[in-house]
């Protein structure tokens, strides 16, 4: 099949792209592969919307019945110690970690409503496909992608349900697949899109929707906190909004930079619900849902080349989010529009096959890009420490209001940070008491997460002899700590060796494993298209 045009990722910046191109010309075909069987089932995010790119795609949008209704009303930000909590003024934060004017949303929600005006619009979107292979010309310019393969068994055979690849092929193929695309990964090595010893820095987040009171936590409110539980035993903090009048989503992050393998943040933010004063907003609630997903904290100095012979990068899968003000919805929807106008500017002079060399310079020229190198110093900043960190923030926010003579760079990889288990003490954690607090197994329940299980296995160990013999043997396995899903487990086999389980039927497709694995051992590729979570409102 051939398009002008195809996008990888029915996320904002993809989506975003998609209506803009049609906006410049209705004669620009184009179409967008999404992995999720329908726009919206992989979205997951806090979250808070800065509008003014939304505005800027969609000026009328008031006017229409978009999912953007809840503004925000009252803001808190707390720091927590173990039974306390203390309201930090408004004044000393941030101006970027203000939230006048912005919108709690479902961006699942936003997604579907963009999508349903994206195809009013003629684009084509195909729901339940994976984008499994880049299509290359015999000079490596990008031509396209193939999807993947359905109805393969686990054995490699074809079933009854068999349907083959399908190549999509276009002038120029967008990647807006999200935070550690699969193909994305492959096009940064394949082109150098890190120079001079670039690389992303992440973290995990994981969240839930509550029905709650809204006496308990009025429409509109918004509250942020860092402290307890964390500390200096890694980088985070938690959120909790008021998206509808019974609806309050709670979430909890955590920088993968983390150096304790005993550390589980799902664990830390059971453990972050069960504060007094947290858990008091959740009394009597009752839990509706349950996601995780990894996400960008690199920013300005993690950010890669945009484009390359055939493509671009877009939103997440570029490195746009904004970690000082914990967004990157507005950033997305930015580079998408950027991206699409520098097709359209190529195409009026007859070059729309040749590189958007043009969406570098105007990425650069752009709001969003200079409000990236003023935030550039805040993460790097928490190298140091938990409270080294907030005074490097302070500093560099309210007194250089971002315009530092210098610029910290990130030290380590996500991977390379974790210390050997030797005389590191185990962390226990407190059991689940199925009214705050949940195991990894029944909160997996709320995600809607399915996979075809006569599939092959889209968790691959490079090496089956890592897990036991390094993971373990020096690490006391860290993948079955950090995967919020419990897809890792070490078993004894029947003749009494130890060896990693895989159920990759929990995946929820974070991409955690995928980035904090020691030896980068494990690779997570596309399963089945259609399968994974099926998120509701998230």
């Amino acid at each position: 099949m051939n398009y002008d045009v195809v996008i990888v990722g029915a996320g904002p910046a993809g989506l975003a792209a998609a209506i803009k191109l049609k906006q410049l010309s209705s004669e620009i075909s184009v179409c967008i592969i999404e992995k999720g069987s329908e726009v919206g089932a992989h979205i997951l995010s806090g979250a808070i919307l800065e509008p003014d790119s939304f505005e800027e795609l969609i000026p009328n949008w008031k006017e229409l019945n978009t999912p953007i209704k809840t503004k925000v009303q009252k803001e808190s930000f707390f720091f927590l110690t173990k039974k306390h909590k203390i309201n930090l003024p408004h004044f000393i934060l941030p101006k970027d970690m203000k939230n006048d004017n912005n919108y709690i949303i479902s961006l699942g929600n936003l997604c579907k409503w963009m999508a349903e005006y994206a195809e009013k619009l003629g684009v084509d979107i195909f729901p339940g496909f994976t984008a499994k292979e880049i299509i290359y010309d015999e000079n490596e310019k990008v031509l396209g992608v193939l999807t993947g393969e359905k109805g393969v068994t686990k054995d490699g055979e074809k079933s009854n349900l068999y349907e083959p690849k399908i190549a999509l092929k276009a002038n120029q193929t967008f990647f807006a697949e999200g935070c550690r695309g699969h193909l994305g990964k492959k096009l940064i090595d394949k082109f150098n899109l890190y120079e001079n010893n670039k690389f992303q820095t992440y973290a995990i987040g994981i969240k839930e929707l509550w029905e709650i009171n809204d006496d308990n936590l009025p429409l509109g409110t918004v509250i942020h906190s860092i402290g307890w539980p964390l500390y200096n035993k890694a980088y985070g903090g938690s959120f909790m909004y008021k998206l509808t009048n019974n609806i309050a989503s709670i979430g909890f992050v955590v920088g993968l930079d983390y150096k304790n393998p005993y550390l589980s943040p799902y664990q830390e933010f059971q453990n972050f619900k069960s504060h007094p004063k947290i858990s008091e907003y959740l009394k009597n609630g009752k839990r509706v849902s349950y996601g995780a997903r990894a996400l960008n904290e690199g920013g300005y100095q993690s950010l890669t080349k945009l484009s390359f012979p055939g493509g671009a990068m877009l939103g997440c899968e570029a490195g746009t989010l904004n970690v000082l003000k914990i967004k990157g919805t507005h950033t997305a929807i930015k580079s998408g529009i950027l991206a699409a106008e520098s097709y359209f500017e190529l195409l009026k002079e007859g070059r729309q096959k040749n590189e958007l060399t043009n969406y570098q310079t105007k990425f650069e020229d752009s709001s969003i890009y200079n409000e990236l190198y003023n935030a550039r110093n805040v993460r790097p900043g928490f190298k140091y420490g938990f409270f080294a960190g907030l005074i490097n923030t302070f500093i560099d926010q309210k007194i250089l209001r971002g315009k530092a003579p210098w610029t910290i760079n990130h030290e380590k990889k996500d991977n390379e940070t974790l210390h050997k288990k030797v005389n590191l003490k185990k962390i226990t954690y407190p059991k689940p008491d199925n009214k705050i607090t949940f195991d990894r197994l029944t909160s997996l329940s709320f995600s809607g997460t399915n996979h075809k299980e006569d599939q092959p296995c889209h968790l691959v160990l490079k090496n089956k002899n890592v897990p036991i013999e390094k993971n373990l043997e020096l690490f006391d396995s860290p993948e079955t700590k950090y995967c919020p899903a419990n897809v890792y487990e070490v078993v004894k086999t029947e003749s009494n060796h130890l060896k990693l389980q895989i159920n990759f039927q929990n995946c929820l497709h974070c991409k955690t494993c995928d980035i904090k694995d020691p030896y980068q051992n494990i690779e997570w590729v596309p399963p089945e298209g259609g399968d994974g979570p099926n998120y509701s409102g998230m």
